[in-house]
């Protein structure tokens, strides 16, 4: 595919001040950047959008609150969600006519015939843009050649699209042989979160491991605090696949919901009851109006059933989020297993940690025997050398008897105080 230059444009509801600058386009895209007018003082709550249409024409724009929720037809609430609060938080919520998606940094309105991307310019939203550019436009079906062919001969009804008139047939066809616009923006959005957190926690692989390691071989200050800082983002990055994977779960575990986001579906249905009705009315006359009213209710709805399949139907959403869930799941489990690790090397250290607190207790029982033993020589030693008179000060000689005798009844206590401490397991082997 060819690369196609972009058109970027700014909108303003009452600008008043002009001032022209240059507008960074996204990467990939060739020329020069375009030059766009902005005013001096914003429009209140305009926040930068970039619309792609399903043809993969792009346009950046600055639009409030009310534009996007004429725009889009969503509920004002749903754009809290997309807000700042939010950010890191995962959301899939399906509206009559729009999907508002959430995730992580991908915050966006997705309709059946276009993309709203809130804060297009992020570095970590640029991925999105690329894919979107890359893999759009959206395989759509092709200009009917002839004009409006017979109901009754070929049983087609010509469904419009804003743009073009596209035969129900045809639509129908390429509904069963490839997903929905929405859900390929969908694909496209899991696929580079998904793609973000797997990097992510490669990235914290390479650097858990080396650390760790390390604290295992030298238990240090500088080391426990690496390995802090390495338990609390694996702790942040554990909870923001969490949040993805329980959405998608909550999803799959809720077939109506599932049936919601049928965005193409439900406007292609509509579409083809506007269409049928109309050229009912325009046929028939007024007496039989109410014949053929009811008529074309009941081939509508048939046409509906033949068609489109049964409304309930969600293989395919199904085995899109199945796909993608099972991907969570395994980054989770690297996650996981990252956290076993530094479980297992906390445990190690905590032995190590054990033992030499044992050693050191050992030590200090050790130097209490031998303090005690010296401590009854002293007291020995105190008791001689006090002034009072003894019969052995005349004795010539016993002084060394004396004191050895003495240090080796002393030692001797220090040996028996010590083997009793062995033979109650007090010291180590």
């Amino acid at each position: 595919m060819g690369k196609r230059s972009l058109s970027f444009s700014f909108r303003r509801s009452t600008p008043r001040r002009r001032h022209k600058h240059a507008a960074v386009p996204p990467p990939g895209v060739s020329g020069s950047p375009v030059a766009v007018s902005s005013s001096k003082k914003k429009t209140g709550g305009a926040r930068l959008w970039m619309r792609f249409d399903r043809s993969g024409r792009s346009e950046l724009m600055e639009l409030d609150k009310n534009t996007i929720i004429r725009q889009a037809s969503i509920p004002a609430r749903d754009l809290r969600i997309l807000g700042p609060i939010f950010s890191h938080s995962s959301t899939i919520l399906a509206r009559e006519k729009a999907m508002v998606v959430n995730l992580e940094f991908i915050k966006a309105i997705v309709t059946a015939e276009e993309v709203l991307l809130l804060d297009p310019l992020r570095q970590e939203v640029l991925p999105f843009v690329e894919q979107l550019r890359q893999q759009l436009p959206y395989k759509s079906q092709s200009k009917v050649d002839g004009g409006a062919a017979d109901e009754q001969e070929s049983e087609m009804q010509l469904v419009s699209t804003g743009r073009q008139w596209l035969p129900l047939a045809e639509v129908s066809e390429g509904l069963q042989s490839e997903l929905p616009f929405e859900f390929h923006v969908l694909e496209i959005a899991l696929e580079v979160v998904c793609t973000y957190l797997d990097s992510s926690v490669a990235d914290l692989e390479r650097g858990a491991y080396p650390v760790l390691d390390e604290l295992a071989r030298n238990v240090s200050t500088k080391n426990l605090e690496h390995v802090r800082s390495l338990k609390s983002n694996l702790t942040r990055l554990l909870a923001r696949v969490q949040k993805m994977r329980d959405e998608i779960e909550h999803l799959l575990d809720d077939n109506e919901d599932m049936a919601q986001l049928y965005l193409t579906r439900k406007w292609l249905q509509n579409q083809q009851i506007e269409a049928h009705l109309g050229a009912t009315n325009s046929n028939n006359v007024s007496n039989t109006a109410p014949i053929v009213r009811r008529i074309g209710s009941n081939r509508s709805g048939s046409l509906m059933t033949s068609k489109f399949g049964d409304d309930n139907d969600v293989e395919d959403l199904e085995m899109l989020l199945e796909a993608y869930f099972m991907q969570l799941d395994g980054i989770r489990n690297k996650i996981l297993s990252v956290r076993e690790y530094i479980d297992d090397t906390e445990d190690y250290v905590n032995i190590q940690l054990d033992n030499h607190r044992n050693e050191l207790i050992e030590l200090q029982l050790t130097l209490t025997i031998a303090s005690f033993s010296i401590a009854i020589e002293t007291l020995i030693a105190g008791v001689f050398g006090m002034n009072i008179h003894c019969s052995l000060y005349e004795k010539k000689g016993i002084f060394w008897t004396f004191v050895g005798s003495v240090s080796a009844a002393c030692v001797l206590l220090f040996l028996l105080v010590f083997a009793y401490a062995k033979w109650k397991k007090l010291l180590g082997s």
